[in-house]
C-alpha cells in the first residue's frame, strides 16, 4: 500500500494499513515527513514526491506498483498524480478532500481497470474499531504532536506553522 501524504491524516491510514498486514510505502514532498514516517512508525520504504517518484516505487515493488494506494493530501495535484502510481487492477483511495474537480485519463484508467473509491461514510463500528486499536497500544498519536501554543500565542504562531520549515506534524491549540 502507498499512502501520499505524511501529516496526521496520512500518518493514521499507514497505522491503519500496517495493522491490516500491508506493507507500506509513504510518500511526501517534506524530508521530515518521511523521516518521521520511518520512526514513528517504522515505515520502512519512503519515497519523496517529484519526478523520480514513480522510478523510485516501481523499484520497490519490482516493477509491479502498489495495489492499494491512498491520498491523504486534499491537494489537486497530488490526487491527479496518484492515478500513476496504482498497480493494474489496484484500488486508488482519496482520503484527503479537495473542493474542485480531479481529472484523469479516460484510456489509461480503462487499460488498467482502477478501482477509485473514497473515504468519507465511517460507521459507528469503524469508531469502535479505532478507539479500541488506540486504547490496546496499537500506535500513540501524542508523539505526533510537535507543536503547541495558546490561544492567544497561536493567533502569532500560525503562519508559521504552514511553512515546511517548521516541520509541523500535528500543532495542537492548549487551553
Amino acid at each position: 500500500a502507498l499512502v501520499i501524504g505524511a501529516g496526521p491524516i496520512g500518518l493514521s491510514t499507514l497505522a491503519f494499513a500496517q495493522q491490516a498486514g500491508a506493507q507500506v510505502i509513504a510518500l511526501d514532498l517534506a524530508p521530515g515527513r518521511l523521516d518521521f514516517a520511518r520512526q514513528a512508525l517504522g515505515v520502512g520504504h519512503t519515497v519523496r514526491a517529484g519526478d523520480g517518484a514513480l522510478d523510485e516505487l516501481l523499484a520497490i515493488t519490482n516493477g509491479d506498483l502498489p495495489t492499494a494506494v491512498f491520498d491523504a493530501t486534499g491537494n489537486a495535484a497530488s490526487m491527479h498524480n496518484a492515478f500513476r502510481y496504482v498497480a493494474s487492477g489496484g484500488r486508488l483511495v482519496f482520503v484527503g478532500l479537495f473542493q474542485g474537480d480531479i481529472t484523469f485519463n479516460d484510456p489509461d484508467f480503462h487499460r488498467r481497470e482502477l478501482t477509485i473509491m473514497a473515504t468519507r461514510n465511517a460507521t459507528g463500528a469503524d469508531h469502535d474499531r479505532i478507539i479500541a486499536a488506540l486504547e490496546a497500544g496499537a500506535f500513540d498519536p501524542a508523539g505526533w504532536i510537535t507543536h503547541r501554543a495558546s490561544p492567544e500565542a497561536t493567533v502569532e504562531q500560525f503562519a508559521g506553522w504552514l511553512h515546511p520549515e517548521a516541520s509541523v506534524i500535528k500543532a495542537m491549540v492548549t487551553f
